[in-house]
């Protein structure tokens, strides 16, 4: 191992004598053994971090769940990093022109459409469990990529959404992002 060595100053003043100072010689050897000792403790003892995976649960198959068009919100996930969103069902969105474009932000984007919704169902009094009625339905048009399903998800779970579901894009949808395009 290497030595750190200390030269000793030489200069000498008239009259003044002074101590003469050996060099220092010291051995890091001891030292880096007990790096290397106090490493291989930590990494041998620590916990490593387990990877989790998320829960998806599925619904039987048979006859569907009956949706309430005043707590449905449908999301339409495209390539382009881009949402279309509409609130009921679809024939009456179209008619109205209710199908609004938004993003990802937690702020501004989806999130705070999410947001709105569940302050919506808190407001009304037909809705008897309030925010926990809405339904989310995520419909991802064939070349959506993968970040932005999970970046829905993250919303849905950072709002404490209960109810939502990953479903097939109908062919009116399509035709809709396609106009869109």
């Amino acid at each position: 191992m290497t030595e750190i060595i200390i030269n000793e100053d030489n200069s000498s003043r008239v009259g003044v004598k002074r101590m003469k100072r050996h060099s220092l010689k010291i051995d890091m050897t001891p030292m880096v053994d007990l790096g290397f000792l106090l490493i291989s403790f930590f990494v041998v003892t620590i916990e490593m971090s387990k990877p989790v995976a998320a829960k998806l649960n599925m619904p039987k198959d048979g006859e569907g769940t009956v949706l309430k068009e005043s707590a449905a919100l449908t999301l339409l996930l495209t390539n382009n990093r881009e949402i279309w969103y509409y609130h009921g069902f679809l024939e009456e969105a179209l008619k109205n022109n209710q199908i609004f474009k938004s993003s990802y932000s937690y702020s501004d984007g989806i999130g705070q459409v999410i947001r709105d919704k569940q302050i919506v169902l808190d407001n009304n009094p037909q809705m008897k469990e309030g925010r926990d009625e809405l339904t989310i339905l995520i419909k991802s048009n064939y070349n959506a990529d993968y970040t932005g399903i999970v970046d829905v998800l993250d919303e849905i779970v950072i709002n404490k959404v209960k109810r939502y579901a990953l479903v097939k894009i109908t062919e009116a949808e399509k035709q809709f992002l396609k106009t869109k395009e």
